[in-house]
């Protein structure tokens, strides 16, 4: 189901932990498998569930606990904006709705092209850069203004 190359990162992720703890990787194999599929399907899962030797629904539950993980297809791009207090109350709430109005989409909607999937998010650890997004689960952008929304959008076409 998943890529040799895949499985050999998986692979790697388990052997940090003892044998009888390999579960313990699940969030490694299902970025792994996320990167590779671009969302988790309930097949791929399950798959990650078999492959180390745990309950599929112990997967499920990580998977649907953590807002970086797709349990359905997303853009070739997701932007996910910081919405608590602490962003809010620092322009997010604006950037949010300035990045909305770029896009024409809500939260949770992806772009009619495929292009962009725009996510609401909790805490992302960099209150004192607020706005702050998350491109793709793994940058952060920090002091998100509209110029710079709109230098981001340019580079996401």
């Amino acid at each position: 189901m998943l890529s040799a190359a895949s499985l050999a990162k998986i692979d790697k992720a388990v052997a940090k932990y003892p044998p009888e703890e390999k579960q313990s990787a699940v969030m490694a194999a299902l970025t792994i498998a996320q990167d590779e599929k671009g969302w988790l399907s309930t097949e791929t899962m399950d798959f990650v569930a078999q492959y180390l030797e745990m309950p599929p629904v112990a997967v499920y539950e990580v998977a649907t606990f953590y807002t970086m993980y797709d349990l359905k297809p997303v853009g070739r791009h997701k932007l996910t904006v910081c919405t608590n207090l602490p962003c809010a109350l620092s322009g997010a709430s604006k950037a949010a709705d300035y990045l909305k109005h770029k896009l024409g989409i809500d939260f949770n909607e992806t772009t009619p092209d495929g292009r962009i999937t725009l996510k609401e998010g909790e805490c992302m650890g960099a209150c004192g850069e607020a706005p702050v997004f998350i491109r793709n689960n793994k940058h952060m952008l920090c002091g998100m203004s509209n110029d710079k929304i709109d230098k981001l959008l340019e580079e996401l076409k």
